[in-house]
């Protein structure tokens, strides 16, 4: 399409599949935007960014300023949840070319009563837009312009900054470029900082081998809330598949007693909208929410889209799972792993539309009868894409606090993809990053690329799917350095406990799976248990409420420290009011030290000049006048946690 404007809008950044999909932001940040802009000629060309909330009528707009080689940019503030619109808009910008020629006229000692007439017809078309004050001062600009006994003091005026801002804050946007409409979509502050502790309610009983209730869980709220979480997430709570029960350590025969996978969802007791009988009431859960919610912390609910083979859907919807020639139904399968226990939901059933809908309306339940706000999606990479777009945008339009992590441990672009299509947090590969170069490479991946606009890290040590190599017969310096990291370079992060900070780590053999797995049975736990990692845990979690350079994970800069188990890093809050740095061990077994350099640029100071680091672990604080400083890390306590003071 042609147009008779003289101005080229393109590069413009950041842009999710050419805008296909929105930015990703919270209430209270900024979104930056840049663009090659570029016109014909020698003429002075302007752009602005136009911004406004989808509720508003009327946009905003702020000038862009020109960067290098033909590049602008500016940025625009978020306050409210939902979505905000943006577009860019580009012109050549005649009153600003006017003045700027004048100048150089003059400059040359040239005449330019020709151009101070032409002035005077340039800020008639302003006057319209300007203030009374403004109106006065552009008359008498006129009426000087226009007298032939006035010329000195027209060109003084037509050089005078005054004239300048006037017409910056004026344009008349000649021949106007526009672009389309971009947008960015605006999450509540724990999409982006949020701190997850996991447990299992059916294991939440002091008494051993008696099955937890959600009364149970009232009494742990406390402990979680001390050590500083602020997410309480329950794997799935409803009644578990009798049929194809799974037994202990994932064997396919159930024996008598056996209580199955919480993921095996639905039985006679009923499906996605129940309750498991032995945890409890929905009142019972409800208590659960509340209580936890008076003590800061939200309860994150499992939403797992598949069933047991006697689930209620089995029967009234034989169409939404897939059967096969012989008469039987696919159970699922990811080879050379089989869950005879779990019927994947056939999403091209013909039946699709009703089958989403059900879907929807399961997610609203709970949202409205109970008060949910977060929720854990298992397995989202086995379900459609499209699908997942839509759900998330039909609840999110209803209940915009609705929050939303996926358990994607898969192919990058999938997990991409899952992000693009809506979902708030994700699962990473953080779980299997170890060494100092792959940590600082998937970060810098994460922070540096496009991921950051749209990409949001949640980082788990451990889950109940996976133990880690790090972690099977892990001390506890690898614990305590793999939490440290987790917590300090994701503001989105997470365990699986309790079996996490008591160092539970058995393995099944050659496999990164947990012996004698919670998934398939009770376990018994001593949950008044205190020790190193319980107490820095809390201290850490503590630390990130009162940081805000920890509660975002973009702002970050690695630092060079000759010694490759030594791990450095700078991060700082927005306005860079706040600010820290972190130094790690990777070694668990021995003593490692070395030379980290400060960042002296990014902290705005030159060598020489003094800073002040106290360590909020320990409380020790030390003064730093030189670039490069000498640190020492046991493993006994693998980190430093410095709040810097310049």
């Amino acid at each position: 399409m042609y147009s008779q404007s003289r101005v080229v809008i393109e590069n413009i950044n950041p842009l999710i599949n050419c805008g296909e999909f929105p930015l990703k932001s919270v209430v209270g940040e900024t979104v930056p935007v840049s663009a090659d802009v570029l016109g014909d000629g020698h003429d002075i060309i302007a752009a602005c960014l136009c911004f406004k909330h989808e509720k508003e009528r009327k946009w905003k707009e702020v000038r862009m300023y020109h960067t290098e080689n033909d590049n602008w940019s500016a940025s625009f503030p978020v306050d409210k949840q939902g979505f905000y619109e943006y577009k860019l808009q580009g012109w050549v910008d005649h009153a600003l070319n006017w003045q700027h020629g004048i100048g150089r006229k003059l400059d040359d000692g040239q005449d330019v009563n020709s151009e101070l007439l032409e002035g005077a017809q340039l800020l008639e078309e302003i006057i319209p837009m300007a203030t009374k004050e403004e109106v006065n001062f552009l008359n008498d600009c006129i009426t000087s312009f226009r007298s032939t006994g006035a010329y000195d003091k027209a060109v003084e005026i037509a050089r005078s900054e005054e004239l300048y801002n006037i017409l910056v804050k004026y344009p008349v946007k000649s021949l106007l470029n526009e672009t389309a409409v971009f947008k960015v979509y605006v999450d509540r502050l724990k999409a982006r900082f949020s701190t997850w502790y996991e447990f299992f309610p059916r294991s939440a009983s002091e008494e051993k081998g008696k099955h937890g209730t959600f009364k149970d869980c009232l009494k742990l709220l406390p402990r979680v809330a001390e050590m500083g979480f602020d997410t309480l997430y329950f794997p799935p709570i409803h009644p578990i598949g009798e049929v194809n029960r799974k037994g202990k350590n994932n064997t396919t025969e159930a024996k008598e007693g056996d209580v199955g996978s919480t993921w095996g969802i639905g039985s006679k007791h009923g499906g996605h909208k129940d309750i498991h009988p032995e945890l409890g009431s929905v009142k019972d859960f409800k208590e659960v929410v509340k209580a936890a919610e008076k003590l800061g912390i939200e309860v994150a609910m499992d939403f797992a889209l598949q069933a047991a083979p006697d689930h209620p859907w089995v029967k009234e919807h034989p169409e939404w799972f897939k059967w096969r020639p012989d008469g039987t139904v696919q159970y699922a399968e990811n080879p050379p792993k089989k869950y005879q226990d779990i019927l994947p939901i056939y999403f091209e059933s013909e039946d699709w539309k009703s089958l989403w809908q059900e879907m929807l309306d399961t997610a609203l339940y709970w949202v409205e009868e109970c008060g949910i706000k977060v929720f854990r999606v298992d397995n989202p990479h086995t379900k459609p894409f499209y699908f997942w777009g839509w759900l998330i945008g039909e609840l999110k339009k209803k209940h915009p606090d609705v929050l939303f992590l996926s358990e994607a441990f898969t192919k990058p672009k999938v997990m991409h993809q899952l992000a693009k299509q809506g979902f708030t947090q994700s699962y990473t590969y953080y779980t299997w990053r170890n060494s100092k170069h792959e940590l600082i490479e998937y970060m810098e991946e994460l922070t540096k690329t496009d991921q950051r606009y749209f990409f949001r890290p949640n980082f788990w040590p451990n889950t109940p799917d996976i133990n880690p190599w790090s972690l099977q017969g892990g001390n506890e310096a690898i614990h305590l350095s793999r939490y440290f990291m987790a917590a300090t370079l994701s503001s989105n992060t997470g365990i699986y406990g309790p079996v996490f900070e008591q160092m539970v780590s058995a393995a099944l053999p050659g496999r990164e799976e947990y012996l004698d797995s919670e998934k398939f049975q009770l376990r018994h736990w001593d949950w008044n248990a205190k020790n190193k990692l319980t107490t820095l845990i809390s201290k850490i979690n503590h630390i990130r409420k009162a940081q805000p350079s920890l509660q975002q994970t973009n702002n970050i800069e690695f630092l060079s420290v000759e010694n490759e188990q030594l791990l450095a890093y700078y991060k700082y809050s927005d306005d860079r009011e706040d600010e820290t740095l972190m130094i790690v061990n990777l070694d668990p077994y021995y003593t490692q030290n070395g030379w980290v350099q400060l960042p002296l640029h990014s902290l705005g100071i030159h060598e020489g000049q003094n800073v002040s680091v106290t360590d909020l672990i320990t409380g020790s604080s030390y003064n730093w006048d030189k670039e490069w400083n000498f640190v020492e890390l046991h493993p006994a306590l693998p980190f430093h946690l410095f709040k810097i003071k310049k």
